[in-house]
């Protein structure tokens, strides 16, 4: 999948935090570090490190929500981690995003911090991130 078409997907996503950009996936995507998990209108973006992987984000169009495609991706994410011996995955979730919340939870992600005033609404108003962690 391209880089338009993650940002596109991106944009029918989300609001806040802000919709990423076709220039930000570009220079993501140049990274070695960093891997993708694609579906029709959906996709998964992580970077893996010797000893953990971070989710930087996950995204399924709205029209396709709710139908277990996020679940999928989350579990090929935790397949590819296994494969490469890492055992820790970690992510950033607006607080106000109870469906992720609420997904993620179902999938044994556990709360284990808080980034105060992280994110900000298209208003300006300040949204904390919840960091989840799964152990694997």
């Amino acid at each position: 999948m391209k880089s338009n078409a993650l940002a596109d997907i991106h944009g029918r996503s989300f609001i806040t935090p802000r919709p990423w950009s076709e220039a930000e996936f570009d220079e993501l995507l140049l990274k070695d570090s960093t891997f993708l998990i694609s579906g029709e209108n959906s996709f998964l973006l992580g970077m893996l490190t010797d000893y953990e992987a971070e989710i930087l984000t996950l995204a399924v169009d709205p029209m396709k929500r709710r139908l277990g495609i996020a679940k999928k991706m989350l579990d090929e994410f935790e397949d590819r981690c296994l494969e490469k011996k890492i055992n820790k995955i970690i992510l950033e979730v607006a607080k106000d995003n109870n469906p992720a919340l609420k997904l993620y939870e179902s999938c044994n992600f556990e709360i284990t911090g808080k980034r105060r005033d992280y994110y900000s609404s298209p208003e300006g108003i300040k949204i904390d991130a919840i960091i989840m962690t799964k152990s694997i």
